[in-house]
């Protein structure tokens, strides 16, 4: 990816060199600052939290029924009978396995609507980049693999106020 930018630039300054470089706009934007901070990223962690709160109470509750019955064992086990304390192994591992399986469900939802809200801030911030690079004229706004960018061609804070005055 580097390589591909480094290409571009060069070809890029080299076609303008005879018409100057004064003619040249560039303009750097720096993602993450732009991802913390938009509006948009904190209503999206709202509604996920929204969303999965419930079913994390209930991952929680499971939890705390199998440490129950696991120290309702380890109390009781040995004055228990034999078919008690059998009943009481196979529905703890049962509930662990429910409980196992219950996770599992929640992570993979959770990363999948936590993807999906990220897939929508990362477009909103590409509209927002591009409505920049159109109302400024500029001939070039880059974002990764960049090493070094001077506080005048840097972006961001504009990049910033734009997602704020966008809708969600």
């Amino acid at each position: 990816m580097k390589n591909k930018i480094g290409l571009f630039l060069g070809v890029l300054l080299t076609a303008n060199a005879t018409a100057g470089f004064a003619d040249l706009k560039i303009g750097f934007v720096n993602i993450p600052a732009v991802l913390e901070k938009a509006p948009q990223a904190e209503k999206a962690k709202k509604r996920l939290e929204q969303e999965f709160s419930p079913r994390d109470r209930q991952l929680v509750a499971q939890q705390k029924e199998i440490q129950t019955k696991e120290e309702r064992m380890t109390r009781d086990g040995s004055v228990m009978g034999d078919a008690e304390r059998a009943n009481l192994e196979k529905d703890i591992i049962n509930k662990k396995r429910d409980a196992k399986r219950s996770q599992q469900e929640f992570s993979e939802d959770f990363n999948a609507r936590r993807n999906e809200e990220l897939g929508k801030l990362q477009r909103r911030i590409v509209e927002a980049i591009r409505a920049i690079a159109k109302d400024q004229n500029f001939d070039l706004l880059l974002t990764d693999g960049v090493i070094y960018a001077s506080e005048k061609i840097d972006v961001t804070t504009q990049v910033q106020q734009k997602l704020a005055g966008m809708p969600d």
